[in-house]
């Protein structure tokens, strides 16, 4: 049995908890938070024996096998090398790091002592996102994708009455495209591999919030992917409601999907030739042949990632490889972490061209030219 802990005490820590619960293999031991009280109110609400009110002592605990970080994205990096100094296998809540280089540090920390570390990342896990995979070979020849999430955040009207918030907060690592975007860069990476150059631009929050925002911070923004053949876009935002679907263009037809980040709706539309008609205007139409992709239903799709981690971590502890071992039905340990890189590489030069900078910036390499 693989005994999980928990950093935070947040909203995504509940719903994770809530999944734990459905996976076999693993139970819930306990959380962290500074507030004892509340990392023992929290234990005890979910289910949990052992509450912690500090990282050396959770990173030395006996009763903890492995750890689930979801406390502010700019803590990741340092709780996550205690963890693994301590032995902990961890899965690590999007986004991975802060950038792609505290991120390689981590990766190759869990390499040296040989546990599995792995992102949060829902939809790589989700047989439902996956479908799509399964159907890009019908539309031909891929041109154009859309990838699509914003939802407005409560956070927002925080900022707005004056008051500050780890969502957007330089200082944090968060903004738009770290908390929502991310969402739209690995599903992209995963179906169509790391595009040749990006372009990006964001609509930054007001200037005068920047006294609570440290910095220059995104509330939306689109990327311009770039691949031989084919562009794709992506648009995230925390400051406005999106309500259009993501697509994906071939040559032959469109795949359209609703919730790029728990897919709930894939629908394909063919063209059909046969009933291929000339309009008024010279311009080529043709009707076409369409169908519902049957996905599998999951009432809590965290349970995919934290299954596939469990079972990661069980082939560790058979004797395989920390980083070559499966982990799931699609892919490696390994797999996921090029994602993750990957993913962090192409959000780095984002913000660099949108123009907000956190803190380990400073102490990062040059970015990628791309």
């Amino acid at each position: 049995m693989l005994r999980i802990a928990t950093i935070g005490t947040s909203g995504i820590t509940a719903c994770m908890l809530d999944a734990l619960s459905h996976v076999e293999g693993a139970t819930f031991a306990g959380t962290l938070s500074r507030d004892r009280q509340r990392a023992a109110a929290f234990t005890s609400e979910h289910g949990g024996t052992t509450p912690f009110s500090s990282l050396d002592e959770l990173a030395a605990s006996d009763e903890v096998d492995a750890v689930y970080i979801g406390s502010p994205n700019a803590l990741h990096h340092d709780q996550a090398l205690a963890c693994i100094a301590g032995g902990k296998h961890v899965i690590v809540e999007k986004p991975f790091c802060a950038d792609r280089r505290e991120a390689a540090e981590v990766f190759e920390a869990a390499r040296d002592a040989g546990v599995v570390a792995l992102e949060a990342m829902r939809p790589l896990h989700d047989p439902a996102f996956h479908a799509i995979g399964e159907v890009l070979p019908r539309i031909g020849d891929i041109r154009r994708a859309t990838l699509r999430f914003g939802k407005y955040s409560s956070r927002h009207d925080e900022i707005l009455a004056g008051r500050r918030t780890n969502i957007f907060d330089c200082a944090m690592a968060s903004g738009s495209l770290m908390d929502i975007g991310v969402y739209c860069v690995e599903p992209l990476i995963e179906l169509f591999g790391t595009p040749d150059r990006i372009f990006a631009a964001g609509a930054l929050l007001n200037e005068g919030t920047r006294g609570l925002t440290n910095g220059p911070i995104d509330g939306s923004g689109v990327i311009l992917a770039s691949y031989p053949g084919m562009t794709a876009v992506l648009a995230h935002s925390k400051t406005t409601d999106d309500l259009s679907d993501s697509q994906i263009e071939g040559e032959l037809g469109t795949i359209t999907i609703k919730g790029i980040s728990a897919p709930s709706a894939v629908r394909v539309e063919l063209r059909s030739d046969a009933g291929r008609q000339t309009d008024s205007v010279g311009y080529s139409s043709a009707h076409t042949v369409g169908w519902d992709i049957d996905l599998p239903a999951s009432e809590n799709t965290m349970r995919h990632e934290l299954s596939d981690f469990v079972e990661a971590v069980e082939n560790v502890r058979a004797g395989g490889d920390c980083t070559e071992s499966a982990c799931g039905p699609f892919g490696t340990v390994a797999h996921f972490r090029d994602i993750t890189l990957a993913s962090l590489d192409i959000m780095d030069e984002a913000r660099r061209q949108m123009g907000v900078h956190f803190p380990t910036d400073h102490t990062a390499s040059a970015p990628t030219e791309r």
